[in-house]
């Protein structure tokens, strides 16, 4: 911070922020100014410091565009400085609905249905970027991207065996599920930014209205299909008006359905969405295997084991949504 003329003298105020399961975030104030530092976990994974160097870079991409998300202040590849590594990003004055819902929000159920359409929004805001225009050219490999897919998790899958402790997956419908998505793959819609995790726990809200006062975690983001990400808010959202895996919502009544979801995207894009129900279950699928690897990392002692037993029971959760999707098709 010295070195990027970011104050002078000690670090005050210095507060851990809830939020991600994955890495970590810290709250301080140095010379007036605050600051978050987004930094991976004590026990990194082997692509930690490469997926903050990754994050840093879309942010400071997505600087000049309408899409709202975290101000990058400064960045540090340099891993020998924290042991990761790490980048300084401006606080976000917001709320993440899953973990409160304040008052005005809760009192209208009108409200809450504006927020379903802002998040939906702000997922067309990211998807309309030109990623060559703002500098992300060579961030992903766009090419071939669907035909990746299946393959690309189930190498990440088998990589748990490494673990020790892990006895393999127990995931009913994996096989079935893959197989499918095999075999019913559409053509790749045009190429843009994906968030990769987009999901109401990774959004934040203002406070003073129903609108989003950023999108974050952005570790998973590169180029390729967009609609991996509304197929991930098919395979997230709630149903029947029940919550389900990230989004806990209380009062959920209001929220739009998945299918208005679905409408409000279709209206303000020309892609193509007759095989949006492929993109849920390639959700269900990706999103399930990667929080298999928290599970197989608690059972090697790398993480807190309830933790990873939670996260084991959102995984069958998911296939058997996807089994569902694959039946409702």
């Amino acid at each position: 911070m010295d070195s990027c003329g970011l104050g002078s003298g000690p670090l005050s105020a210095v507060q851990a922020l809830r939020g991600g399961t994955q890495n970590l975030l810290l709250r301080f104030e140095r010379s007036g100014r605050a600051y978050v530092l987004r930094r991976p976990p004590a026990n990194k994974r082997r692509n930690s410091d490469e997926t903050m160097r990754r994050e840093a870079r879309v942010l400071a991409a997505l600087a000049d565009t309408p899409v709202r998300h975290p101000r990058l202040i400064a960045a540090e590849s340099d891993e020998s400085v924290l042991g990761a590594a790490f980048y300084l990003m401006e606080p976000v004055d917001g709320f993440n609905a899953t973990i409160e819902l304040p008052a005005w929000h809760a009192a209208s159920a009108v409200r809450r249905r504006e927020m379903g359409l802002a998040f939906i929004d702000q997922l067309l805001a990211l998807h309309a970027v030109n990623y060559s225009d703002v500098g992300l050219e060579g961030f992903g490999r766009p090419d071939g991207y669907l035909e990746r897919q299946v393959a690309r998790w189930q190498k990440q899958l088998d990589s748990y065996s490494d673990l020790d402790g892990y006895g393999g997956p127990e995931i009913p419908h994996l096989v079935d599920v893959a197989g499918w998505l095999e075999q019913n793959r559409p053509p790749q819609s045009p190429s843009g930014i994906i968030h990769g995790d987009y999901h109401l726990a990774n959004v934040m809200f203002r406070r003073d209205d129903t609108q989003l006062a950023a999108i974050v975690d952005w570790e998973l983001a590169t180029i390729g299909d967009p609609l991996i990400d509304l197929g991930l808010v098919m395979a997230m959202w709630p149903q029947s008006g029940e919550p389900v895996q990230a989004a806990s919502v209380q009062p959920w009544d209001g929220f739009p359905t998945i299918d208005e979801l679905v409408a409000r995207y279709a209206a303000g894009s020309s892609r193509d969405l007759s095989s949006i129900v492929w993109y849920g279950v390639l959700a269900c699928y990706k999103t399930g295997i990667i929080l298999e690897g928290t599970y197989a990392r608690s059972a090697a002692g790398l993480a807190a084991k309830e933790f990873g037993e939670l996260l084991h029971l959102t995984t069958v959760r998911l296939f058997g949504r996807a089994a569902d999707f694959i039946d409702s098709a």
